[in-house]
């Protein structure tokens, strides 16, 4: 990211904004510096900061740079002065040490913390408020605002804290998964890590136990990195609903109310069948799918002790082992109860350390009885959530640990439309929404990304309020803007394709191209009862072949936006890795997205240097186990469902016959070069903003571009834009000299050989 801008900064006044790291630009400034809405930027003032970066409300002047108080701080200017804004990247922080007030750091934990700065992107020396980043009106008032409010008082918006420390070099964004942890919680913040010493026990009222080796103590229990909630009560920062009120996971709350209810209250049923009375439950799913929501509201009417992960993982060894002991110690004297363990890779990841040994006993210890003639009905169940279940201590599965396993997976439509409905509940709005369409829209979303989209509405919607003095109301457009903001970025592992507003109607050529793909790939997926109907399988996968250039992954974009669909994308041989295992372990983890993802389209580019023929390649046979797994996915034991493979290439000669018979990808489309009439589609789509003066004939300028591919005929009108700009930086429009002048620098790329040979291996597959 080497672009970037010097800016007059000003103060924002906006209420909405205040002390929260935010910083606006105009638009036309992001435009410049390739930035989207909330990406990272860097401020270079007096000193160097960064924060996340907005679009600045209209009648902003170009080169100014709207900051908070607190962004003025920490760049080290005043108001009117020159500051450089560029690009950053971030990386998610796995560890981050802040400093504050005695009052903070004695009544804020950590899991609180972390809330309250999720989102956020620091910097070491940095000052930062607790002021969290999901705003809005009261309708959107997060759980960190609330348990600041309980921890603190009031006087928590008047907070602020300094990063002292972060894991790895900052600046840094805070995750889901970051340990937010305070300096004075024996942490080291010149190192960034935990030291030995503990904080001495809480004596103020309210606190129950010590927070021996833990992250420290807090009122109520809060902030020994485990929380004991009492039946009937709610853990502070959570709002606790009932699970008739859960969406979508009507099979997961039952199954595990019915295991808690055998195990922890009626023992003497399992003893009398010869069977222990234990339990212990992983329950996986995307992250942000409420995994630790539903555990909650199940165990409402229990004692639940939940142990945050994340932050008892950033420990040294000994205090880990210490804090889930004491947590365990705090529910025996409950009697029964359940612990809980959020984020348990966190705590117990795959690559087992010494004391993960030690943690799995006590866990072992914890939930099995200490005599297997007891007849006591004090029994502990435990539940642990993961996103990434792959990462997890093996042992973790044993026998006599976590036996079970629950998923949760992806909502469909249906379900996101009824996620969506709850999260609005009681949110005011200007007329009906249409969730159906919002849902439609969001494939890929879990509740936590769709609650994220419900705060970017409200954002949109109060500032729009601000603005006009009016009383805020939530829109559909609200909804439709927030979408060009959120992604679904906490699931996806594969990179997708980015879908924009071009739909197959859209594109003005490829009749024949469109209707294959839409009876290969939209039919399938959004009519799946009619193949059931007349009792045949939906094509598994489709090629693409065709000369370079000529709108292959174009209409693949134009395709996901009409079906939205989740698109996951490969370029050739970038699953290909050096190490033994690794190249196919990426072919599963990609297949293994797409299915929870679906419906969703996996789309591999440049197919042929990616699953060539076998028994030909010189890499030690990797290229050839790629293709394997390809073909296993593809038509393996485990079927896809809603699941459709789209690959691409020029060379379809070059691929693996294997992977081209029925089953596979089956269906071969053929993508010609743009005739004249298709050329002039092309530059009238690629030419709608662009100013094109009155005399351009785009028809008789198509007819003379024999040869063009669809990327030379885009090509053409970019280069004739600069052209009028080097004619006159002011110029207003694109002449026909401009045009003129871009024919003699854009030649036509299309190898007239390999069309022919393409048309050919196509006249070959259609006999």
């Amino acid at each position: 990211m080497n672009a970037q801008l010097t800016l007059t900064a000003r103060l924002n006044t906006s209420a909405a904004d205040s002390r929260r790291g935010i910083v606006r630009a105009h638009p036309e400034a992001l435009t410049a510096l390739g930035l989207r809405e909330w990406d990272a930027v860097s401020i270079t003032g007096a000193r160097v900061t960064a924060a996340v970066v907005a679009a600045a409300p209209s009648g902003t002047p170009t080169g100014t740079l709207l900051l908070d108080d607190i962004t003025f701080s920490n760049a080290g200017i005043k108001e009117n002065a020159s500051v450089v804004l560029s690009g950053v990247a971030v990386h998610g922080a796995a560890r981050v040490v802040v400093t504050g007030s005695a009052v903070a750091s004695r009544g804020v934990d950590e899991a609180t913390l972390r809330r309250a700065l999720l989102g956020k992107v620091l910097s070491v020396g940095d000052a930062v408020s607790l002021l969290p980043r999901d705003l809005g009106p009261e309708l959107t008032a997060s759980a960190a605002t609330r348990a600041l409010t309980l921890s603190v008082g009031i006087t928590w918006t008047n907070e602020l804290l300094t990063v002292t420390a972060t894991d790895p070099g900052s600046p840094v964004s805070v995750q889901p998964s970051t340990a937010v942890l305070w300096a004075s919680d024996g942490v080291d913040a010149t190192r960034g890590a935990v030291g030995a010493a503990p904080r001495a026990a809480d004596t103020s009222p309210g606190v129950v136990g010590e927070s021996r080796g833990a992250v420290g103590a807090a009122a109520g229990g809060v902030g020994r990195g485990w929380l004991t909630t009492p039946p009937g009560a709610e853990s502070p920062g959570h709002v606790v609903r009932p699970a008739s009120e859960l969406v979508g996971v009507d099979a997961q709350v039952a199954k595990l109310t019915e295991w808690l209810s055998i195990t922890l209250d009626e023992p003497g049923v399992l003893r009398a069948l010869g069977a222990t009375p234990r339990l212990g439950v992983l329950l996986s799913g995307p992250a942000g799918s409420g995994k630790a929501t539903l555990v909650r509201s199940v165990c409402a009417a229990r004692t639940l002790t939940t142990i945050d992960g994340p932050t008892i993982g950033s420990l040294e060894a000994s205090a880990r082992l210490r804090a889930v002991s004491d947590a365990i110690a705090d529910l025996r004297r409950s009697g029964s109860g359940v612990l809980l363990i959020t984020d348990v890779d966190a705590l117990l990841p795959a690559k087992s350390e010494p004391v993960s040994t030690l943690i799995l006993d006590e866990l072992r210890a914890a939930i099995s009885p200490t005599d297997a003639t007891s007849t006591s009905d004090d029994h502990i169940a435990l539940i642990v959530t993961s996103a990434e279940p792959a990462g997890l201590d093996e042992r973790l599965r044993a026998p006599d640990l976590c036996d079970r396993e629950l998923v949760i997976g992806l909502p469909d439509a249906a379900r996101r439309a009824r996620i969506l409905g709850v999260i609005l509940t009681g949110v005011p709005t200007d007329g009906a929404l249409d969730l159906d369409h919002i849902a439609a829209r969001t494939p890929g979303f879990v509740a936590g990304d769709l609650a994220a989209l419900a705060r970017e509405a409200a954002l949109r919607a109060a500032a729009r309020a601000s603005a006009t003095d009016a009383a805020p109301s939530l829109t559909d457009d609200d909804l439709v803007g927030a979408l060009d903001v959120i992604r679904p970025v906490s699931r996806l592992r594969t990179p997708e394709v980015a879908v924009g507003s071009i739909t197959l109607d859209d594109v003005g050529d490829m009749t024949e191209t469109k209707q294959a793909l839409t009876e290969t790939v939209l039919w399938p997926l959004q009519h799946p009862g009619t193949f059931t109907r007349l009792g045949v399988e939906p094509p598994r996968g489709v090629l693409l072949y065709g000369p370079p250039g000529c709108g292959k992954t174009f209409v693949v974009r134009a395709l996901a936006a009409s079906g939205m669909l989740s698109v996951h994308m490969v370029k050739g041989a970038e699953l290909m890795d050096k190490w033994v295992g690794s190249s196919e372990k990426a072919v599963r983890d990609l297949f293994a997205a797409a299915r929870e993802s679906a419906p969703s389209l996996i789309f591999l580019d440049e197919v042929d240097a990616l699953a060539p023929r076998r028994g030909q390649s010189t890499d030690a046979g990797v290229g050839d186990r790629v293709v394997a797994a390809l073909l296993t996915e593809l038509d393996g034991v485990e079927p896809l469902q809603d699941v459709v493979v789209l690959g691409a290439t020029n060379r379809p000669d070059l691929i693996d016959p294997a992977l081209l018979r029925p089953g596979r990808l089956e269906r071969l489309v053929f993508v010609p070069p743009p005739d004249a009439q298709a050329r002039a589609e092309i530059l009238r789509t690629s030419g709608r903003k662009v100013p094109l003066a009155d005399g351009i004939d785009l028809d008789a300028l198509a007819a003379d571009l024999e040869g063009y591919s669809a990327a030379d005929c885009a090509a053409l009108l970019r280069e004739a834009a600069l052209a009028a700009m080097r004619r006159d930086i002011d110029a207003a429009t694109v002449t026909a000299d401009d045009v003129v002048d871009a024919r003699t620098r854009v030649r036509p790329s299309l190898d007239a050989a390999q069309v022919e040979d393409l048309r050919a291996y196509a006249d070959r597959r259609s006999e």
